[in-house]
């Protein structure tokens, strides 16, 4: 279901919670949100009213949903301007060129860990939407 953007910044600030296999509803809102945006290459689960660390993004191979999203290695930091459709500002950020992240897939009804390396824009939006889980304004 396509969800209205969330603007209010104190809702955005808060961090998220653990998500659960019963929340996928909310990576199916997440995914349908974002096709309906079409100015939009990632999304994190508070940006539409949902508490849960979820992410949804555009990978190269189309979209994507991580499931309690965490970057747990980085490399090559720059700085970039960075819009959001949360924000009506761009914000200054720190990101890194290369990325692994640690994150829950969900197969068969069940959660699976699984880690990625991830590299260039894909990274850049990968690190956006977990910042959102943090409940960090980006």
């Amino acid at each position: 279901m396509i969800k209205d953007i969330v603007k209010d910044e104190e809702l955005l600030s808060k961090p998220a919670e653990p998500a659960t296999p019963e929340d996928a509803n909310v990576a199916q809102d997440l995914l349908d949100t974002m096709a309906a945006n079409e100015d939009c290459a990632g999304l994190a689960a508070n940006q539409i009213g949902s508490t849960k660390a979820i992410i949804a993004f555009l990978g190269a191979h189309g979209p994507q949903v991580m499931y309690n999203p965490k970057i747990v290695a980085t490399m090559v930091p720059y700085k970039v301007s960075e819009g959001c459709l949360s924000l009506d500002r761009e914000t200054v950020v720190q990101r890194f060129q290369l990325i692994r992240v640690q994150f829950d897939a969900l197969v068969d009804g069940k959660f699976e860990s699984r880690t990625r390396k991830l590299t260039g824009w894909v990274a850049e939006v990968v690190q956006h939407g977990v910042d959102h889980c943090a409940g960090k304004l980006v």
